[in-house]
């Protein structure tokens, strides 16, 4: 480690310009590799792998090609009644919009069900069987209308209209405040992958909804679509958030690093060279940092789908990497910075000393920093959840990235600089040498007297109540996850799927799918569909219509061939399900030919057929069923659960049966992130501790200041757990990074005490004089770090996406907690770790003769 320092320090003294060009080019390749980026689809990058993503990904790659999917359509009217004269014209206008527009080719007209449905079908239908234009029916008449054709209509089919109203709404009486109307979207024509019939689907979804909203509708009536595939239609509007917080935060920390780099005037500095100097050091950083991203982004790509699979596409979570990059980037140059400004005003004799000095000194620190951090980022490499282990990995190559540069291309260019002003004896080294008489390091220095006189007691309090806390916290602490928080709180699809949610009971737009694999073409597995189809009325939250769960299946498309007509024609395969044995519980002799029933379904209905069947290898290996569940993401684990429990019977015939929708995949996701919590924090805090160990083994033989400086890091990690409960911020895909990054955060701070303890107490004699020292010098700079990456993080809490402002939040807690437990918890242990060593050995350290510590300004 030592040695890779003293090389980097003598490469930037030595060849300064060839390390500034040669970091150029490097940023310049990396640029171009990063416009290469590509970003998940839903939540692809948040499912772990498991049987549900499994058989969602083979429903979409089987059947996603004859499937179809829906747009729902919420119409509301502000004088609260939509069964009225007003709300036929919307209807009829939405309808018109909706069929003119380029999705209307690709709407899904079928022989049970038209294309496009609403909850005024009943009054529309009369109204034209009465030859009555639609413009021209009076509220009172379409009430009428409305409440006379339900009557007459079978159980199933007026249940099915009742459930396009609200809960609360009374269909007897034609009184309602809003409905639904549902677009139904063929999606064959949609070619690609997944992630490109994806976003083919968003398109379609988008012209439907572009549609609706410029749509003429009558006064006091407005309509809004939603279908899950809306929520990612703007993704404009996320990368437009994702870089206001980026320009905020930089800014920001510009500002504060002027305050943390300002040099006071005087001693041969004027007023407009301390200007001068504060800004040239400040731009410097940012730079850095800004090409440190771009080295990361660079990087992911080589690491990505597209080139070595390490890593997936972008998600929402890594794409907040930028942000966190500022602020742990920052930390890098003003360590750096600092102490080459002290070495300077030391009297080293030349900038390529100071230069050298201040990057083997700090460099040291640095580098250890550098490795634990990226140490804590990869154990999420294990991490079940897709979109964290590359959290992990990107932000992991974001670190060692920022520490290259800093140690390279920052120490070169302020040599660059300052050998010019040093030839023209321009240089303000006097002035340079006053930092650490600025207010944070008097404020830190401060502190060190409970270190000195209370070691103990500190020990006792922070221990016990922090432990208190973070147990609390983890036993508190609440797992959440849903796709729509990472869309902005005001958009009209949340709250438009809100408004679904609360009072359609989840709307049309849930469907469970079950995928069936094996040999599905025989007697038994059909006869287990049908038994489980009978099961499924008894399963909470699943739709019913006539006392009968709503499935699509083979079983139910076989139904609706078999039917007679209405004028008593058999249905074209009649003859086919006789010949099967097939009676009017749908089941089949034992010894029916079922792969010849379904090869006959296929073809007489191809279309229909090929949404519940798919071949495989040329037999019909894969069987769909698709259910229309109502359990919303509060219920889908027992939704799951039950469902398990109900596809039994096809399970006892061999064949496969899984259950899945994306609130299961959600649940799953929720689970997979309980799951790990713990497991995360104890391996990223033992891969931390071995490596710190073994590293003060190696250099000073001091394997216990290994655990001593991990050791507060745990109780940052607790204090950080209990304050997210305390403010009700869940456990979700965003705040799941909290592990790794409180270790992130305080690992780093916590070595740089440690190392320049060390130092300190090889040339000050007074262990109380070292540690007031290690946490002036030190301790200011982490103090400016900290309050400059507060301050950063904290323009996260103004963005409109929760997880973001959460993230925000619990960042501040972190870096707040890191800075105690490194400028009081840590000091206290040293003092304590010194003088048990000193009662055991008369020369704890090898020191240089008393150095009396500066009276603080």
């Amino acid at each position: 480690m030592l040695l890779f320092v003293r090389t980097l320090s003598r490469v930037v003294v030595r060849a300064p310009v060839v390390v500034v060009l040669a970091v150029l080019v490097a940023t310049g390749g990396f640029a171009v590799l990063s416009t290469q980026a590509e970003t998940a689809a839903g939540n692809e990058g948040f499912a772990p792998d498991n049987p549900e993503l499994e058989a969602a990904e083979a429903l979409s790659e089987h059947f996603g090609a004859t499937g179809e999917e829906v747009v729902q359509i919420l119409v509301r009217s502000e004088s609260g009644d939509v069964i009225s004269g007003n709300g036929v014209r919307a209807v009829t206008a939405l309808r018109e919009a909706v069929t003119d527009s380029p999705a209307g080719e690709h709407i899904a007209d079928r022989e049970d069900r038209p294309g496009i449905v609403s909850f005024l079908d009943p009054a529309l239908m009369a109204a034209e069987q009465s030859q009555i234009p639609p413009g021209q029916l009076a509220d009172q008449t379409v009430q009428q209308l409305y409440t006379e054709s339900l009557a007459q209509l079978s159980p199933q089919e007026a249940g099915f209209v009742t459930g396009l109203l609200p809960q609360d709404a009374d269909a007897t009486q034609g009184d309602a405040d809003a409905g639904l109307m549902l677009v139904f979207l063929d999606t064959g024509h949609l070619q690609g992958d997944g992630t490109e019939q994806f976003d083919a689907l968003i398109e379609l979804e988008t012209q439907v909804a572009d549609a609706v909203r410029g749509a003429d509708l009558p006064f006091q009536i407005d309509a809004e679509p939603f279908s899950f595939a809306l929520l990612f239609a703007d993704d404009g509007a996320f990368q437009a958030e994702i870089g206001r917080l980026f320009a905020a935060a930089f800014l920001i920390i510009i500002v504060i690093l002027g305050f943390v780099y300002w040099l006071r005037p005087g001693l041969g500095l004027t007023r407009l060279g301390a200007s001068r100097r504060t800004v040239a050091d400040a731009l410097l950083t940012m730079l850095t940092i800004v090409m440190a991203i771009t080295w990361m982004n660079g990087i992911a790509v080589l690491l990505g789908p597209d080139y070595l699979g390490l890593i997936g596409r972008m998600t929402e979570v890594t794409q907040i990497i930028p942000v966190l990059m500022i602020g742990l980037g920052v930390d890098y140059s003003i360590h750096l910075t600092s102490r080459y400004r002290e070495e300077v005003g030391s009297g080293a004799a030349t900038t390529r000393e100071a230069i050298a000095r201040a990057v083997h000194t700090v460099g040291v620190a640095l580098v250890l920093a550098t490795m634990t951090t990226a140490v804590g980022f990869l154990t999420n490499w294990v991490n079940p959840v897709p979109a964290l282990k590359d959290f992990g990995i990107i932000a992991a190559v974001g670190i060692v990235s920022a520490f290259v540069l800093m140690l390279t291309f920052v120490p070169a260019v302020r040599l660059l600089l300052d050998r010019r002003a040093e030839a023209a004896g321009r240089l303000p080294a006097a002035a340079l040498g006053r930092t650490t008489e600025r207010v944070l390091p008097g404020i830190m220095a401060r502190t060190a007297v409970l270190a000195e006189r209370a070691p103990i007691p500190t020990l006792v309090v922070t221990v016990v109540l922090g432990g208190a806390l973070g147990l609390w916290g983890l036993s508190a602490l609440e797992t959440r996850f849903s796709m729509t928080d990472f869309v902005a709180d005001d958009s009209p699809v949340v709250q438009t799927f809100d408004r679904i949610a609360e009072d359609f009971d989840g709307g049309f737009g849930e469907q469970t799918e079950v995928l069936v694999r094996g040999d599905i073409a025989t007697p038994e597995v059909h006869n287990a569909i049908v038994q489980v189809q009978d099961d499924l009325a008894d399963v909470d939250d699943v739709a019913l219509l006539d006392g009968r769960a709503q499935v699509e299946s083979p079983v139910s498309v076989l139904a609706q061939l078999t039917m007679p007509g209405p004028d008593g024609t058999p249905g074209p395969l009649a003859e086919q399900a006789a010949a099967a044995g097939m009676g009017q519980d749908l089941r089949v002799d034992a010894d029916a030919d079922v792969a010849a029933l379904y090869a006959a379904m296929l073809d007489a209905a191809p279309q229909r057929a090929g949404r519940v069947l798919a071949d495989g290898d040329g037999d019909l290996a894969m069987a769909r069923l698709g259910i229309q569940t109502n359990a919303g993401e509060d219920g889908a684990a027992q939704l799951r659960a039950t469902l398990r429990d109900a596809l039994a019977p096809i399970e006892a015939t061999g064949a496969s049966a899984v259950a899945t929708s994306n609130p299961i995949i959600n649940d799953v996701i929720v689970r997979a992130l309980q799951d790990s919590q713990v497991s995360s924090l104890l391996v990223t805090l033992l891969a931390a501790m071995v490596l710190l160990v073994i590293t003060f083994w190696v250099q000073s033989r001091r394997p216990l200041l290994g655990v001593l400086t991990i050791a507060p890091v745990a109780l940052v990690v607790l204090w950080t757990f209990g304050m997210m409960a305390a403010t009700g911020i869940p456990f979700g895909p965003v705040t799941a990074t909290i592990a790794a990054l409180a270790i992130g955060i305080g690992v780093p701070y916590s070595i740089h005490i440690t190392h320049r303890y060390q130092e300190d107490r090889m040339r000050i004699a007074d262990p109380h004089l070292a540690i007031r020292s290690t946490v002036r010098h030190t301790g200011g700079a982490l103090a400016g770090s900290a309050f400059t990456t507060m301050a950063g993080f904290g323009v996260l809490v103004t963005s409109s996406l929760t997880p973001f402002r959460q993230f925000g939040l619990v960042t501040a807690y972190a870096i707040g907690f890191a800075l105690l437990a490194a400028t009081i918890v840590l000091p206290s242990m040293l003092a304590l770790w010194d003088r048990w060593h000193r009662s055991h050995r008369p020369a704890p350290v090898e020191q240089s003769p008393s150095v009396e510590e500066p009276a603080a300004v």
